[in-house]
């Protein structure tokens, strides 16, 4: 079983989404990009509803984050 973190998508960014963990902005490290149509496909919502957004989603091997769900 892979681990689950919580993060937030901050903005969109073309067709990417900045995602950084969901922990206060002191603690946070450098946004990464994920594909946003995957992220919202994942977690059942629009692409333009995903800023803001509070999600959970799996740590993978390579640390590259996957399986997104609603928080």
């Amino acid at each position: 079983m892979s681990e689950r973190v919580n993060v937030q998508v901050l903005l969109l960014f073309g067709d990417h989404a900045e995602v950084v963990a969901d922990v206060p902005p002191e603690e946070r490290g450098e946004p990464e990009r994920y594909p946003a149509a995957e992220i919202a496909d994942a977690a059942g919502v629009s692409v333009e509803q995903l800023p803001g957004l509070r999600l959970t989603a799996a740590v993978g091997p390579d640390e590259r984050l996957s399986g997104w769900q609603l928080a």
